[in-house]
């Protein structure tokens, strides 16, 4: 499934989503933590590219792994162990800004309401959470991306 897709390696498609969306999470989310004016505008987008970016960089991950089992038949690169080590970081930590990303809306939400009694420590720990967890996802996206593209192109 994550082999190929119209005889062109899926990795090489896929891992585009995953470039654009998973920074975009990471910047999101971290508007959304400090700036909450803009809060209303940003909370459908915030959960959309939440769940996009999770997938993207799953498929993205599957999609690696069935081009390195192809190419390299169990024996891939130093470069490519690396770029997969980076790999095997980039999704559960983007799992994890998608729960804290999630949570940051819904406690947000749920204050705006009539009935919300969600403690505002509880939403700025969550917050903090998120951004802290934006900024890593950003380190590994650039470097899980980087050493990817010096795998391939040689640098």
């Amino acid at each position: 499934m994550f082999d190929q897709v119209l005889g062109l390696p899926a990795h090489a498609l896929i891992v585009h989503a995953a470039v654009i969306f998973v920074p975009l999470l990471a910047a999101l989310s971290i508007a959304y933590a400090a700036l909450p004016r803009l809060r209303h505008k940003l909370d459908w987008a915030l959960v959309a590219t939440a769940v996009v970016a999770l997938a993207a960089a799953f498929a993205a991950k599957e999609s690696g792994e069935a081009l390195e089992a192809r190419m390299f038949q169990g024996h891939p690169s130093d470069a490519i162990e690396v770029h997969s080590g980076f790999a095997d970081i980039l999704v559960p930590v983007t799992a994890l800004l998608t729960v804290a990303s999630l949570l940051m809306v819904w406690l947000t939400r749920a204050r705006r309401a009539p009935e919300g009694g969600r403690s505002r420590a509880v939403a700025l720990v969550v917050s903090a959470v998120a951004v802290i967890l934006a900024v890593v996802v950003g380190y590994y996206v650039v470097r899980t991306g980087h050493t990817g593209a010096t795998a391939v192109w040689g640098g």
